[in-house]
C-alpha cells in the first residue's frame, strides 16, 4: 500500500511521542515539525523526503531519522561551555555563503579565510559539534583570539594520514577520516609546508566538502584538468559541500583558481588566501 504524507505523519507522531515535545504538521508545505515545548526550538523536516528514505530502506530509515532529530533536540535544550572543553574546539571550513547567524538569530563567531571561504568554530559533542556564537563567548569571557588559538592547537593535533595516487604522472592524496575535521586541516600550516616541500611540481589544494581535504602535486597540464574534475565530483557528492574551485599553495598563500580546461590555470582571481 502507497505511503502518504498523513500515514508517515501517523507514524512520525508515534515516534516522537515526548511529554517535553510539540509535534506539529503543516499539510500546505508538506512538513513535520518537533520542537521543545518550554522554549520551541526544533527541527522541521520534509515528508516527501523522509517517503523516499522509506520506501527504500524501511523501517531503518525511520529509526535513523529519530536518532538524528533525538540528538538534534538535545543539543538545543543544553548548556554548553568552552571552558573545561578546550581541547574539543575545532574550527571548520565553510562556504562564503553559509550563513553569518544561526536561526535562533545568534552572531556567529567567524574569520576570514580565502575569497571562497570562511572559518568558523565548533564545540565537539562527540556525536555532533554546535557552531560556536558570539554570545557563547561572552558569557565565558573568551576572546576570539583565545578561540582562534585553541582551535588551531587542537587541528595541528589531529592526524594527518592520507591515500595517495597517482594519476597520469600526477600524484593526488586524500585525506577522508569521516572526523568531520578533514576540510578543516587546510588550516594546518605546517601540513601544507611539509607538503609543499615535498611536492615535485606546483601543489593544489582542495577542499570541496567537509569530509576530504585533497592535495595535488601537479606535474603536468593534464594535471590541472583532472584535479578540477575530481574537486567538481567531490563537491557535487558532498553532504557540506564547501567549494569546486581547488586552490594553489604559494608562499604560505591560498588562492583559488579556475582551470581552464587543459590549460594550466593562469587566469587567478586576484584575493590572497590565508
Amino acid at each position: 500500500m502507497k505511503m502518504t504524507s498523513i500515514k508517515m505523519k501517523k507514524k512520525l507522531e508515534e515516534r516522537m511521542s515526548n511529554p517535553e515535545w510539540n509535534t506539529s504538521f503543516n499539510r500546505d508545505k508538506d512538513t513535520f515539525r518537533v520542537e521543545w515545548k518550554q522554549s520551541q526550538q526544533g527541527v522541521t523536516i520534509t515528508i516527501p523526503n523522509i517517503i523516499a528514505k522509506y520506501e527504500r530502506r524501511g523501517e531503518a530509515a525511520l529509526d535513523e531519522l529519530s536518532d538524528h532529530i533525538a540528538e538534534a533536540l538535545r543539543i538545543m535544550n543544553q548548556t554548553n561551555e568552552l571552558t573545561g572543553k578546550e581541547k574539543n574546539i575545532f574550527p571548520v571550513i565553510r562556504a562564503t555563503s553559509f550563513p553569518k547567524k544561526s536561526k535562533a538569530g545568534k552572531q556567529m563567531v567567524v574569520s576570514e579565510h580565502t575569497a571562497e571561504t570562511r572559518i568558523y568554530y565548533a564545540l565537539d559533542l562527540e556525536k555532533s559539534y554546535q557552531l560556536i556564537d558570539q554570545a557563547m563567548l561572552e558569557e565565558e569571557g573568551w576572546t576570539q583570539e583565545r578561540l582562534e588559538e585553541v582551535s588551531a592547537f587542537n587541528v595541528r593535533s589531529l592526524p594527518t594520514e592520507m591515500n595517495h595516487d597517482q594519476v597520469a604522472g600526477n600524484d593526488f592524496y586524500f585525506m577522508a577520516s569521516q572526523d568531520g575535521y578533514d576540510a578543516s586541516r587546510i588550516l594546518n600550516e605546517s601540513l601544507l609546508e611539509e607538503m609543499k616541500a615535498n611536492s615535485k611540481g606546483e601543489l593544489a589544494v582542495a577542499v570541496p566538502h567537509q569530509d576530504v581535504l585533497i592535495f595535488a602535486d601537479i606535474q603536468n597540464k593534464m594535471g590541472y584538468d583532472i584535479l578540477a574534475q575530481m574537486t567538481m565530483k567531490f563537491f557535487a557528492e558532498g553532504r557540506i559541500p564547501i567549494t569546486s574551485l581547488p586552490f594553489m599553495y604559494e608562499d604560505k598563500r591560498l588562492e583559488p583558481v579556475f582551470i581552464l580546461a587543459k590549460n594550466k590555470p593562469d587566469n587567478r582571481s586576484g584575493e590572497d588566501g590565508q
